[in-house]
């Protein structure tokens, strides 16, 4: 038993060459002038909205903050990467932030200037050591008084 089929060609896709001396079609003209129109007319018409905005592009951390920076070593005191680090104010129960040490096994948190303290922890889940311990870390106390940075570390054990 024999099959119909039939042959289709595919026809080939022509490439247009669009001469760049040519001016631009009429409508991309009016989206141009449009849009230059809008950029002066708030320039102009609201100089304290297009000064805020330039001004806060370049420059977003203008609140103050401190900064709890740490390192995560291993039993055999060599920093340990993707150690999760969680960190909490002493007067709450649940974790606030929640951080990853990197491959030097550091991890940095802005946290709100003032007095306050801070318990740094770390979640071993999963880690062990060489001879087959889970690895466990003792919480740390930080205390911040101002806009400061407070270095720390976290040791498995």
């Amino acid at each position: 038993m024999r099959r119909c089929t039939r042959r289709t060609t595919k026809k080939k896709s022509k490439t247009v060459i669009f001469n760049r001396s040519t001016p631009l079609p009429r409508f991309e003209w009016v989206y141009g002038t449009v849009f230059l129109g809008l950029c002066f007319s708030t320039v102009v018409c609201r100089p304290d909205l297009a000064a805020s905005s330039l001004l806060s592009a370049g420059n977003h951390h203008n609140k103050p903050y401190a900064v709890i920076f740490g390192t995560v070593w291993g039993p055999d005191d060599h920093p340990v990467y993707g150690v999760k680090v969680k960190i909490r104010r002493e007067n709450e129960k649940k974790a606030r932030w929640e951080l990853y040490s990197d491959h030097n096994g550091e991890f940095a948190q802005h946290v709100p200037p003032g007095k306050q303290d801070y318990v740094i922890w770390a979640d071993a889940t999963g880690y062990k050591s060489a001879s087959g311990k889970r690895l466990e870390a003792e919480a740390v106390k930080v205390h911040i008084d101002a806009d400061e940075r407070v270095d720390t570390g976290l040791h498995l054990k």
